[in-house]
């Protein structure tokens, strides 16, 4: 059976009949012909919006072959022909985007403000793939050698997928699929089964846009397609965002099928707050970067390390925090809305969980070294380790401020070694922020920390990249920036070419090179 989208309801309301989501194979929205789903539930209420298929083996095939039977046709589509589907595909994102968000609060629950600002951030990606014509030149050296030229040729890879989480229902997969198919690939894309909506809608949105058919696939599922996509031969690249375990997995048995992955995992982001640290602009993000979006995001900062001690940061902390407004994420003056699964005896009719913040905390124990995803921040404390310190050199001029100066400083420089330790021993960060006023502080944390830095919370614009070289992070190339948009969905061709008049033939082809 066809459908359009418009048909499913993705709101925060029962339904007598609740409908399945559909796949879309071919460019055509069907209905998977498995038994088994799993119900899309919103989590403010409990009530369940729709419900996703398990697809069978067969539907993921099917998908497979559409996206490689529109391969030959949309790779020879003229660049400027795609880029004006993507010019069009921002437009009607921007149509839509109350539809947008209002889908992703009823599925992921994030208040209506948070997921209109992800959608935003999503349509960055669409705008940037508007201009990726220029970055897709190659290189042209002429005569290498007698008559000889040599120039580079950026192809599209060929049919590349994405498997998405749940945190970001629209933006991770607009971060995927606009720059894929705008450098000539076909896309399989599964979304996460607890949030299908928003994906659905920008499906339709693109065919709408001119996107032919099989060029953008959707298959709904669980591990078996994942491991599908992992196993499939025609699928030349994978880029994953997720959960740890799950991105290791992915990366090991995709690349153990030779194919191009990019694995983005990590949600155990840190900040270090100094002494000299504004306390107001400091208190401000912490409290957003902590607890904005549940604290569900890949870019929440869920652990803060306070150089000296916590207790002048405490109680404004906790101040601050009880400021925040629980509710569904629909309520106008909702700041924090519930979490994706129950957790909180009690609330039966809604996955509320208030901010919370633990204190005292050392990277021994559990809460740390495990992944949380929900509104939760650990505090924990580095003592200055080296008080006194003399200099060896001394100036008659000023020699007691100097030394003073200078014992500060360097007080400031062995605590920071050991924050930035604790940063970098810690195998689920993926982003750093440091707040001090120093910039001999800032650079050193800039230099030596190894994982990208952040202002909280931000994720990284389309052009740039903040992701780092821990273990978050596995693949080809990181997801973002040039290396992420074009490189890891393109593939350089180097032709070498002589054309030679017949009455210039020699006996070695007029090649005078070795």
């Amino acid at each position: 059976m066809k459908y359009k989208i418009s048909q499913f309801v993705f709101c925060c309301r029962a339904l007598s009949s609740l409908q399945r989501v559909p796949n879309l194979i071919g460019g055509r929205f069907v209905d998977s012909q498995s038994f088994a789903s799993i119900d899309v539930v919103n989590p403010a209420t409990e009530e369940v919006v729709s419900r996703v298929p398990l697809s069978i083996d067969e539907e993921f095939k099917a998908a497979a072959f559409a996206a490689k039977r529109a391969l030959p046709s949309w790779r020879s589509t003229p660049i400027t022909t795609r880029q004006r589907i993507m010019f069009k595909l921002q437009d009607l994102i921007r149509r839509d985007i109350d539809k947008l968000a209002m889908t992703i609060t009823a599925e992921h629950g994030k208040v209506l403000k948070d997921a209109y600002d992800e959608v935003l951030r999503g349509l960055e990606v669409v705008e940037n793939a508007c201009g990726l014509a220029i970055v897709q030149m190659g290189q042209f050296t002429p005569n290498i050698s007698k008559g000889i030229d040599s120039y580079s040729i950026r192809e599209p890879l060929g049919v590349c997928a994405g498997i998405c989480p749940f945190e970001f229902p629209a933006m991770i997969p607009l971060w995927m699929f606009p720059a894929a198919i705008a450098c000539g690939n076909t896309f399989i894309l599964k979304p996460s089964e607890q949030v299908p909506g928003a994906s659905m809608m920008l499906a339709e949105l693109a065919m709408e846009a001119g996107l032919p058919s099989g060029v953008l696939n959707i298959v709904h599922g669980n591990n078996d397609i994942l491991n599908a996509i992992c196993d499939h031969e025609d699928i030349k690249a994978i880029s994953f965002v997720g959960p740890t375990p799950a991105g290791a997995f992915v990366h090991s048995r995709a690349s153990a099928h030779r194919k191009r992955v990019q694995s983005n995992t990590g949600i155990k982001n840190l900040a270090v707050v100094m002494p000299d640290a504004n306390m107001g602009a400091t208190l401000n993000a912490l409290v957003a970067a902590g607890f904005g979006g549940g604290g569900q995001k890949c870019a929440a900062i869920s652990t803060v390390v306070f150089i000296g001690s916590l207790s002048p940061w405490e109680d404004k902390l906790l101040e601050r925090a009880r400021q925040i407004k629980v509710n569904a994420g629909t309520e106008e003056e909702a700041e924090l809305g519930p979490v994706s699964s129950k957790q909180v005896a009690g609330y039966n009719q809604g996955n509320f969980m208030g901010p919370t913040i633990l204190s005292d905390v050392t990277v021994n124990m559990d809460c740390y070294k495990e992944e949380i995803s929900g509104p939760v921040l650990l505090c924990m404390q580095v003592c200055n380790l080296n008080n006194d310190h003399s200099l060896d050199v001394f100036f008659v001029v000023m020699a007691i401020t100097i030394q003073i100066l200078l014992t500060t400083l360097h007080a400031q420089a062995d605590s920071i070694d050991e924050a930035i330790n604790i940063i970098n021993g810690n195998k689920y960060v993926s982003g750093a922020s440091i707040f001090t006023i120093s910039g001999l502080i800032a650079r050193k944390f800039q230099s030596e920390v190894e994982v990208g830095i952040n202002a909280p919370i931000s994720d990284p614009l389309p052009f740039t990249s903040s992701f780092g070289s821990r273990p978050t992070f596995t693949g080809d190339v990181n997801i973002d920036g040039k290396a992420g948009l074009i490189y890891f969905y393109t593939q350089m061709k180097r032709v070498t070419q002589q054309w030679i008049g017949i009455e210039n033939t020699t006996a070695d082809g007029g090649n005078s090179g070795p």
